[in-house]
């Protein structure tokens, strides 16, 4: 079977058109391609992508995208779009998830039908997790029920990837290839909504992607350009100020999705006298060095941050819904009497009781609640004075408690049989270099990242991007093949576990094959050293969380071409000299630093929250039926 020569040719007009006139609308407007068209279903998917100013699409190929990646092939050679070929599904999703947080450009995943699309699908937890909104392209089975399709779930049901998807985002299966309009309106409001973004999945039957259809290009729909939302008067908001008024203690909780309200944030904070606590996700939305920055509060924490959340009477929630570690499982607040919070999703400003929600887009209201703090002037100030001297004096003890860690000598390992840099001390020695460099920062889950938000020293968000929604093992490593795809790329290094980089190794040739430049740090303790941890501090004794199984990591990166594989040694100075190796490479580095893991207090920075999980789940959940808010 043939595509056709007419409709190859046709196609290369269009997207010749499309490549000299910009943009779809500039393209119809002169003429230069017809309003309607007549044309096939992944031809009309490409355009109303482009529309919505998808340019860029991550794919591993199969027989369930054949079509769709003839579509592009033309539109490729064409300048039109661009195509990235990957090794693994899951590693592709985060590279795509990390593309859109990170540099904010709109990309598409695509697979094949059945297990490709159920990876790639397991890796989108990450965008769901933290409100990243990619599209994810799938093949599915055929329209026709002329029996099995190889690969499709093996069942006597319809549509069942569309039940899957539907469950994780929003998703669309265009069993009928004109309802291509309303599917890719319904992706736009899902990849670009501003306060609750995720992933938004367009499954494609193997037999509907060639089919014809009439197309009026006019009518695709484009990208959604949508006004900040705020409450319509005054009356919540001056209740709102009252109430901080008052307080004599008082914390600001900036969840994820504070990211990029900096200056809104940091103006209420101070017109409010208010501590503010962080999640792991928002660092930077206030200086590090901010006199109201407490740090990260949560199960995990910091000192100075859960003493801030656990003693306010007043709790201001920003941006946040409530995950388990940022709130200690709902007990963080244990002498709260109210909330105020600060949301664009109804669900999430009302997590917490005794709350006055404030809903809409957090600028437009901080700024409003901010401006008649302000005017109130001292009265705010008058009462918080003590309060915010003890928030002081914990942030002290905490700075005082990391700089030990932090100055720490190596530590006599075990498994390595000789001392070795402890995590915090050599992860402090990465994420210095990376501010000294300008260098953006990507955290794989596990102890890396446990001890990774607690060290970093952001003064704006955009300097560390860390994957805690869903704690996604591989996924700063994935993520960096985003700094290979970027129209402006920046230099980026991925903090990585052994553990979390053996889930993904695939991006030292995706790295190398798409022109990475950055590096990987492999922090190796021979562990899962964050469960490890966890267990001895319930049951008092690790279990199958570590194996016997040496790797040299330095070899292993070596044996591909073009990486650039370096020890970092076992002292702060060699690392050092590595980062600053790699940094004059002009493309992949990776860098191996064996880490102590261990007993020694000066190998960690400790968790100073609680969390509702094995033998504290009973404590836990009493001190929750007992909290009023």
């Amino acid at each position: 079977m043939t595509t056709g020569k007419s409709r190859t040719e046709d196609m290369r007009s269009r997207a010749r058109a499309l490549a000299k006139a910009g943009g779809i609308e500039s393209a119809v407007a002169s003429g230069a391609i017809s309003r309607i068209i007549d044309t096939t279903l992944s031809e009309a998917l490409v355009l109303g992508l482009h529309k919505q100013g998808v340019r860029k699409y991550l794919a591993i190929f199969g027989h369930g995208s054949t079509d769709l990646g003839e579509v592009l092939r033309i539109y490729e050679e064409e300048g039109v779009t661009r195509t990235f070929n990957c090794r693994n599904e899951v590693a592709m999703a985060h590279a795509a998830t990390a593309l859109r947080w990170q540099y904010g450009e709109i990309p598409a995943v695509i697979t094949s039908i059945g297990p490709g699309a159920m990876q790639a699908y397991a890796g989108a937890l990450a965008a769901a997790s933290n409100g990243v909104g990619v599209y994810h392209i799938y093949g599915d089975e055929t329209t026709f029920g002329e029996g099995y399709n190889m690969q499709q779930v093996p069942k006597e049901e319809q549509g069942l990837f569309g039940q899957m998807t539907a469950i994780l985002g929003r998703s669309y299966t265009l069993h009928t290839p004109e309802a291509i309009r309303d599917a890719l309106r319904r992706g736009a409001m899902q990849v670009n909504h501003p306060y609750k973004a995720g992933p938004f999945f367009l499954l494609l039957p193997l037999n509907t992607q060639p089919k014809r259809l009439r197309l009026n290009l006019a009518a695709l729909p484009s990208l959604p350009s949508l006004p900040a939302m705020a409450p319509s008067d005054d009356d919540d908001l001056d209740v709102a100020a009252q109430q901080i008024a008052e307080a004599r203690s008082i914390v600001i909780k900036a969840g994820g999705g504070t990211r990029g309200h900096d200056k809104a944030v940091r103006r209420l904070a101070e017109a409010a006298s208010a501590a503010v606590a962080l999640s792991p996700g928002s660092t930077g939305v206030l200086a590090d060095a901010h006199g109201l920055n407490m740090h990260v509060a949560g199960s995990k924490g910091s000192l100075s941050g859960n003493f801030a959340t656990a003693n306010a009477e007043l709790v201001v929630v920003i941006g946040s819904r409530g995950v388990c570690q940022a709130d200690c499982s709902g007990i963080g607040y244990k002498k709260a009497k109210a909330v105020i919070n600060i949301n664009g999703d109804l669900n999430d400003a009302t997590h917490y009781n005794n709350t006055l929600p404030l809903t809409g887009d957090i600028t437009a209201i901080a700024e409003r609640l901010a401006a008649k703090l302000e005017v109130m002037g001292e009265a705010v100030r008058a009462c918080k004075a003590e309060w915010l001297a003890a928030c002081k004096a914990k942030k002290a003890e905490w700075s005082a408690y990391k700089r030990a860690r932090f100055s720490a000598a190596p530590i006599a390992d075990e498994v390595w049989q000789r001392p070795c840099l402890g995590q915090p001390a050599a992860i402090k020695v990465v994420a210095d270099f990376a501010k000294q460099t300008g260098a953006a920062k990507l955290f794989d889950a596990g102890d890396v990242q446990a001890n990774g938000f607690q060290i970093v020293e952001d003064d704006h968000t955009g300097e560390t991007f860390t994957e805690t929604g869903a704690s996604y093992m591989g996924f700063a490593s994935s993520g960096l093949l985003a700094s290979g795809i970027a129209d402006k790329p920046r230099y980026t290094i991925a903090f990585c576990g052994d553990g979390s980089f053996m889930m993904n190794p695939q991006i030292l040739i995706d790295g190398v094959e798409h022109g990475v430049r950055g590096a990987i740090v492999i922090f190796d303790n021979r562990r899962m050293a964050a469960i490890t941890g966890l267990q001895n501090a319930q049951y008092g004794v690790g279990f199958k969380t570590n194996d016997g199984v040496a790797v040299d990591y330095v070899r292993l990166a070596g044996a591909v071409s073009g990486v650039n594989a370096l020890s970092g040694g076992f002292t702060t100075e060699s690392l050092r000299e590595a980062l600053a190796a790699a940094h004059k490479f002009d493309g992949l580095s990776v860098i191996h630093v064996p880490v102590y893991a261990g007993a020694n207090e000066l190998g960690g920075l400790g968790a100073w929250g609680q969390w509702n999980v094995g033998n504290w789940c009973d404590e836990v959940q009493k001190d929750w039926i007992e909290q009023d808010i």
